[in-house]
């Protein structure tokens, strides 16, 4: 193909200019009007918000400073700052060398302290002991004063369908606080403690009761006693954290999720972790079938949760959903 042009030098006699004279003369197939459309780019898509569910602040040598510095490394954007209020009899001494000497628990002092100090990226929790008289006051007042969004971490020795507990469990639905409790159970199962067992909250069937009686009170179920029930042998499995035995069938986890619409499952800790990277098919499945159920957390400061997730190869709107979708609509974002 050939374009006219006047006679100059380059040109043939002609008063033509050959194709390859332009391209030796280093003007390429844009002077001729003949470059093809550059195709732009598709952008890559961004990565998935991330808001972990479940943190606390003084917490395995993580005071606020620090806890926001390690959500920047492992790309979360706004982290549910969770208390932990129960006597200092209750609280496994185990626990001694990773909370504020300072302290009892995690008090909601430090929550407020770190919400303050970062309001952009942590969303205060509060859980007041519901034994205490004057439980469901604070709360109320923690609410108004400090915008709690979520009543938790409630890990205490008492049954959840204790009649204290329910009445916080309704203030929570009326307020609307998602719940977020600690379910750790006497090991083996149903026997009588030979020495001392931290349980905290009774058994699933008190979990159960407690769905029961709050309908409209959303609750997020976590630690040992509650993600043992994935697995239908948890009556008979002797290990708080069952490591690499595959998921047997007739989970009650799985029946009180269908039953129950209110209940939903906290990722976090090595407990969360533990249960699904224990049989990697069935949890595949399971964060498909119940991806509007499911919230990503920590509960510490590594990554293998977000690890585990995207090894599992998700669709999109599931994993989006888990790391951050769940969480938004539980607890929105003033």
């Amino acid at each position: 193909m050939r374009a006219r042009f006047g006679y100059n030098r380059g040109m043939s006699k002609q008063g033509t200019v050959e194709r390859r004279d332009v391209l030796k003369a280093g003007l390429g197939l844009a002077a001729l009007g003949l470059a093809r459309p550059m195709r732009a780019h598709a952008a890559a898509p961004p990565p998935p918000r991330v808001i972990d569910d479940h943190n606390h602040v003084y917490w395995l040598g993580h005071d606020p400073k620090k806890m926001v510095s390690n959500m920047d490394q492992n790309g979360i954007d706004k982290c549910w700052l969770l208390s932990w209020e129960a006597p200092a009899h209750e609280i496994d001494p185990a626990y001694t060398e990773t909370l504020n000497p300072n302290s009892v628990g995690i008090p909601f002092t430090d929550i407020v302290r770190a919400a303050e100090q970062f309001p952009d990226r942590f969303i205060p929790g509060y859980a007041p002991d519901p034994r205490r008289p004057e439980a469901r006051a604070l709360l109320r007042s923690a609410v108004k004063l400090h915008g709690v969004r979520v009543f938790g971490e409630l890990k205490v020795r008492m049954h959840y369908d204790d009649p204290d507990a329910l009445a916080m469990f309704h203030l929570c639905g009326d307020l609307g606080l998602p719940v977020i409790f600690h379910l750790d159970v006497v090991l083996p199962p149903g026997s009588i403690q030979a020495a001392r067992q931290h349980w905290y909250g009774g058994t699933i069937d008190n979990v159960e009761r407690a769905l029961k009686a709050c309908p409209r009170t959303q609750f997020l179920g976590h630690a040992p006693g509650f993600w043992r029930e994935i697995s239908g042998d948890a009556d008979t499995e002797p290990l708080a954290y069952p490591k690499g035995k595959p998921v047997v069938p007739g989970g009650k986890l799985l029946k009180l999720l269908d039953r129950h619409k209110n209940l939903h499952c906290d990722l976090s800790a090595g407990s969360g972790h533990t249960a699904l990277s224990r049989d990697l098919a069935f949890s595949r499945k399971f964060l498909i079938d119940y991806q509007d159920r499911c919230l990503y957390g920590r509960d510490q400061y590594d990554n293998i949760h977000q690890e585990l997730l995207r090894t599992l190869d998700l669709p999109a709107e599931a994993l989006s959903k888990i790391l951050a979708g769940n969480a938004l609509r539980l607890a929105p974002l003033p």
